[in-house]
């Protein structure tokens, strides 16, 4: 049994836990950086322990900070979230050494999945299809040329370790290759201390699917269906649905298939997803192996909104030893959810990462709509980590109803202080191609010039119209009067 769990994390994945831990009577900790003094995973713990300056390889990626401070506390569980240490397997087996409960699969798995190069030949031999590529023994750049001309361009040049999209490079021809290797080399080796890389076929317009399993210690592997994360930026996802609209019923069988197979190769446990380029639509549409995230993902509300289970306390029951509280047959997909990551960014400006103050913060509140956050009205956003928001999941009957449902909800989240997305991601549901569920990878670029368009206002005028729209009191002589106009009520603004 888990009685005292240490989140070594922050934000809103570590309330998402924190929560889980209030619902199964588990004592949750809370660890934070300089930066992170006060914030609201650090206040909605039982305790909390500071690990180091805000820096994050000086606190939430210092496996002996993150450790002594699950000693101190007395937590005879970790729950890693995602990023940071969560696909660290010299974490997970720093834990199993302080005999503390690591909630997440064991590290061999882990290190079998984590490295791109391995997880593509343990894919081979368990009969999953992967993306033709190579993998140059000698990684000097001329060794990485010969191999994107043994591919064939256009290719990917892409980082053994880590992933979302970092140490990851298109070369159409050999003149753009000379290029992205050193700069795909250079990140890698900043980002994950690995500067391996291998060469991909580049597939053309791929929709980027998903499939999210599940596995116990006592043989039982399940896939929990499929998440549509092809609208990416800088090969980063933003929206994420569920059911995939490329998807036909025999395809899903196959694509489940799959990724059960991949799970079982490696020997894993707890949740993980399995990614995959689909190529092509209908039932003779072609799937490759991508990679596999060795830890809970970011989309998972996605999931949990279309099967209706709890991931988190899955996750937890699964760590202590116990079966999965669902077989195959019990799991069926329900409506739509689709996802949106509001990101504290400047899509005008390449969408570059902002730091600074929320002066104004209110998040909406709607039938359908959930609000995973971990920010409030007046915090800060540190430069220092990931400027991810908020996360809206908007859920319906159907596709349709979840876009509109999801599209009304992002309007009415005014914030003020920072330059977000907000207003990208409202462009993004409505273009008429995604409202028809044709997109793929590269939607983004394709469409970056409508998807920029402002529409109707700026950031400032759209926060104060939506804050005055969520501030409207009950029907009155005043608003018989003024209608909905959410003008009419902009003075009650400050107060």
């Amino acid at each position: 049994m888990i009685k005292r769990l240490l989140v070594a994390n922050r934000g809103e994945i570590a309330l998402r836990v924190i929560r889980a831990c209030r619902e199964m009577d588990i004592q949750p900790v809370a660890v934070y950086s300089d930066a992170d003094v006060g914030a609201r995973h650090v206040r909605a713990a039982d305790i909390a322990i500071r690990i180091g300056p805000a820096a994050a390889p000086d606190s939430y990626l210092n496996i002996d900070a993150v450790i002594d401070a699950a000693r101190r506390s007395g937590a005879d569980a970790i729950h890693p979230g995602y990023g940071f240490l969560s696909e660290n397997a010299a974490f997970a087996r720093a834990c199993a050494s302080a005999a503390i409960t690591f909630v997440g699969p064991p590290a061999d798995a882990m290190e079998r999945m984590g490295s791109k190069i391995a997880a593509r030949a343990l894919m081979d031999r368990a009969g999953v299809p992967v993306v033709p590529g190579r993998t140059p023994a000698d990684q000097s750049d001329a060794s990485v040329a010969m191999a994107a001309d043994a591919v064939g361009f256009p290719v990917l040049v892409k980082a053994s370790a880590g992933g979302g999209g970092k140490g990851m490079r298109v070369a159409l021809d050999a003149r753009s290759l000379a290029d992205a290797v050193p700069a795909a080399r250079r990140e890698a080796q900043a980002a994950f201390g690995d500067g391996t890389l291998y060469i991909e076929r580049l597939v053309q317009k791929p929709r980027h699917v998903e499939m999210q399993v599940f596995a116990d210690a006592h043989g039982s592997v399940v896939h929990l269906f499929e998440r549509e994360c092809s609208v990416q930026r800088r090969h980063q996802k933003i929206v994420e649905e569920s059911p995939s609209t490329a998807l036909t019923v025999p395809l899903r069988k196959r694509l489940g298939e799959a990724a059960i197979a991949a799970a079982r190769s490696a020997g894993y446990q707890n949740a993980g997803t399995l990614e995959f380029l689909v190529e092509g639509c209908g039932d003779d549409a072609r799937f490759y192996f991508l990679e596999m995230n060795t830890r809970l993902q970011v989309e998972h509300p996605v999931t949990e909104a279309i099967t209706g289970v709890d991931l988190v306390r899955a996750q937890l029951l699964v760590a202590m030893g116990g079966r999965l509280p669902w077989q195959q047959q019990d799991l069926t997909q329900r409506g739509h959810a689709i996802e949106c990551r509001v990101y504290a960014e400047d899509p005008s400006s390449g969408f570059l990462p902002q730091a600074g103050q929320l002066h104004l913060y209110r998040e909406p509140s709607a039938p359908g709509i959930r609000i995973d956050s971990g920010v409030e009205e007046g915090a800060r956003v540190p430069v220092q980590y990931d400027p991810m928001l908020a996360k809206v999941i908007a859920s319906g009957e159907s596709r349709d109803a979840a876009r509109k449902r999801a599209i009304a909800a992002l309007r009415s989240f005014p914030i003020l202080g920072v330059r977000t997305n907000v207003r990208f991601l409202m462009n993004v549901l409505e273009h008429p191609a995604f409202a028809a569920g044709d997109v793929h990878t590269g939607f983004i670029d394709e469409h970056i010039n409508n998807l920029l368009e402002a529409r109707a206002t700026d950031d400032v005028v759209s926060a104060v119209a939506a804050f005055a729209r969520s501030a409207q009191p009950a029907p009155s002589a005043r608003t018989a009067e003024h209608g909905n106009d959410p003008w009419s009520t902009i003075s009650r603004w400050g107060r």
